[in-house]
């Protein structure tokens, strides 16, 4: 047999050279799993995130040397009733002496009280920056436990920047682990489930497996170029275990159908690169695609998340096409070997489509009420997602148990000086510095008469050259709270504005931690740019594949289906109340803003695996002489173990992300995997055979359609 397509000539030499296919596999995998381990990955800095006016004021105030060094608090409580002054006392003095003995603890300031006496606070600043402040906080962490464990009728906790930072890092790695134990496992029952045999169903996870070590591998190294915001681990492995597991799917039921067929392994593995090795590449070049739109963003998460998955996805379908084919050929029929015989006998008895055969026959005879019933279901589960409200996470979404979460609330109740930054910068002319002075005090009076802040009495501070101030407040309200934003509104379009118009040449900003939440949440979004940069791609990539404006139209359509039921989805259930308590969290009143943007772009590359697969088959069987309607149910049920199969794979993994203890990845796996359920059985086994059926004028010629990737065409078992 032989032909063009690269697919089928990789195939081929990987089949007639396994070794050598699997030893450059190893060597790859080693050598990205050795830079992974010898390069650091490169961390996103704070610079990176400034937007707007508030971005300004980080940059006046690093230009003119006023940033002040890292602090941390450590705040002491009575857990019940009032707080003894003399115990908390002798604690606020054990936690001076042990944050001394700290390296990177530069000074230690007198105990606080609150004005309640409810509280007692002992402030810590750190010396050097925020990445020193990273390095030694853990130290303090541990010298505030000790104090802590030797006061246990007290509560003695630590909070500030790098100690969230630290909780929120340990957090994320905790859940990393719990996802990675428990996806790999599940993973391998159901495909122990699909093919009742333990190497088939080690192949895929394997392949899986070590796409995403790979992935992350071939990242840190590109770091230095597209930083990482902490989540890139998550994304690639939720990524990767996905694609590597679908394309080995494709793959290996083909080989194995043809296999069974009476083919040998050699014409097997090039009859599975021929037509499922091409739909890998088609399905690969979409997720890429999908991916790539993130990019439009130009934010340094969105835009690291991209260039991971897209790395774990071209490593997929990298090994796919080289390592998996050559692990068949070395296998050969020992790849069903050793059988687990219920499941084996099970799996031959209903055989391939044998359910989906069922399924599929009311669809066929009755494609107009099918198209209806199914397109109204999908368009009644949208319908909420247009009421969505979309806000940047906050304190309170982030984990409860993160000690740090629960000390910076107490802390902010307490003590108003330790709630949300305000800061008004002011940069003017040689000899204008009182004149500055004067405005910025004008401001603070303005700020703390109209209830907008709260400021120390030393809150003006001034650069060595005189010509930069900067005016520290803090926000009357906690972090989160809707009414700081009145406040920034209020300083930049007005008091700010009148206080500083008579000074000469002089520029001003308005940031801090609150007008910085302010001016994210208030820039303007990018979601309707990566839609139609997402969609007009796809649209003519399948348009190019298939040959058809019609097949193109009707992707898109699903897709938007899809989408839009997954979006109502995770509106009804994180939006609302009605499900508190079931995932361990409670309802925020929002979906968290960068959900929606991450799911789409995800969510339409992954849906494009069932799409070019399912489509490509039923083209194949119009080439091969079966009347529309024939080649339409051949295409669904022929392809539908392989879709059910990797879709309960998918939708498992995405689930597991939902258990995990983060707001973000429960919210992630929840719209990821309703979608992916969805799209598998509504959308792909009614709507779209529906849908086929109707369009039937239009797509008939759809097997004449010849290209260079389809010049070896094989000729598959039809009923």
């Amino acid at each position: 047999m032989s032909s063009n397509s690269p697919t089928v000539r990789v195939a081929r030499w990987s089949a007639t050279h396994p070794w050598r296919a699997i030893g450059l596999w190893v060597a790859f995998v080693a050598s990205a799993i050795a830079l992974m381990m010898t390069v650091q990955t490169k961390q996103v800095a704070d610079e990176d995130f400034r937007v707007g006016e508030s971005g300004r004021a980080a940059a006046m105030i690093d230009d003119a040397g006023l940033a002040a060094s890292p602090t941390e608090s450590v705040l002491i409580t009575s857990p019940k009733g009032s707080l003894d002054t003399a115990k908390a006392q002798a604690a606020a003095t054990q936690v001076s002496k042990a944050a001394a003995d700290v390296k990177g603890v530069s000074d230690v300031g007198p105990p606080i009280w609150s004005e309640k006496h409810d509280a007692l606070l002992v402030p810590i600043t750190m010396s050097g920056d925020e990445d020193a402040a990273a390095d030694h906080v853990g130290a303090l962490i541990d010298a505030t436990a000790a104090v802590q464990k030797a006061n246990p009728a007290l509560d003695v906790e630590q909070a500030g920047d790098a100690s969230l930072d630290a909780g929120i890092n340990d957090k994320v790695a905790e859940d990393l682990a719990s996802a990675e134990s428990m996806s790999l496992p599940i993973t391998f029952l159901i495909l122990l489930v699909a093919f009742g045999a333990f190497i088939a169903a080690g192949i895929p996870v394997l392949l899986a497996i070590t796409s995403v070590f790979t992935g992350l591998g071939l990242y840190a190294p590109v770091s230095y170029l597209v930083p990482d915001s902490g989540t890139v681990a998550n994304v690639v492995l939720l990524i990767g275990m996905a694609v590597g597991v679908d394309y080995s799917l494709f793959y290996l039921k083909r080989e194995r159908e043809e296999r069974m067929r009476g083919r040998s392994t050699v014409d097997a593995i090039e009859i599975a690169a021929a037509t499922s090795g091409r739909a890998v590449v088609v399905s690969g070049f979409a997720v890429v695609v999908s991916m790539s739109g993130l990019f439009i963003t130009r934010e340094p998460v969105f835009s690291a998340l991209a260039v991971g998955s897209i790395l774990v996805v071209v490593v997929a379908v990298i090994g796919s096409l080289t390592v998996l084919p050559a692990l068949l050929a070395k296998l050969g029929r020992w790849v069903d070997r050793p059988r687990i015989p219920l499941l084996w006998r099970l799996n031959r008895r209903i055989g391939a489509g044998g359910i989906s055969g069922r399924l599929i026959r009311p669809v066929i005879r009755k494609p107009v009420a099918a198209a209806v019933i199914s397109g109204g279901v999908l368009l009644a589960l949208a319908v909420p997602a247009f009421g969505m409200k979309m806000h940047q996470g906050t304190i309170d979404t982030l984990p409860q148990d993160i000690p740090a979460v629960q000390a910076y609330q107490r802390l902010q109740q307490s003590f108003p000086s330790e709630r949300p930054s305000i800061d008004v910068l002011v940069h003017t002319g040689k000899g204008s510095t009182d004149a500055a002075r004067s405005a910025l005090e004008a401001v603070q009076g303005n700020a703390i008469d109209g209830g907008l802040a709260t400021a120390p009495d030393d809150a003006i501070t001034v650069s060595k050259d005189g010509r930069t101030l900067e005016l520290s407040m803090y926000a009357a309200h906690p972090e989160g709270d809707a009414r700081n934003d009145t406040a920034i509104r209020d300083l930049r379009d007005s008091i700010v504005p009148r206080a500083t118009d008579s000074l000469p040449a002089t520029t001003t900003a308005v940031g801090g931690t609150v007008a910085e939440n302010f001016d994210y949440e208030n820039q303007p979004s990018t979601l309707p740019w990566v839609i139609a940069f997402v969609l007009i791609l796809t649209l003519v990539m399948m348009g190019w594949t298939f040959r058809s404006v019609t097949i193109a139209m009707l992707t898109t359509v699903l897709n938007l289906l899809s989408v839009g039921a997954s979006f109502g989805v995770l509106t009804l259930v994180f939006q609302h109340d009605w499900f508190n308590g079931l995932l361990n969290y409670e309802s925020s009143g929002f979906v968290v803003d960068w959900i929606p943007l991450f799911c789409f772009v995800v969510l339409v590359g992954l849906s494009m695996d069932y799409h070019v697969f399912v489509l490509s088959r039923v083209r194949e069987g119009l080439r091969n002489g079966l009347p529309y309607e024939r080649a339409v149910e051949f295409g669904i049920r022929d392809t539908a173990s392989v879709v059910t199969s990797a879709a309960v794979v998918m939708v498992s993994v995405f689930a597991v992300f939902a258990t995990l203890s983060m707001l973000e990845m429960k919210q992630m796996g929840i719209g990821l995997s309703v979608a992916i359920l969805i799209d598998a059985t509504l959308v792909r086994l009614v709507l779209m055979p529906a849908l086929l059926l109707k369009l039937r004028g239009r797509l008939e010629r759809l097997g004449e359609v010849k290209s260079a990737e389809d010049a070896y065409a094989p000729k598959p078992a039809l009923v």
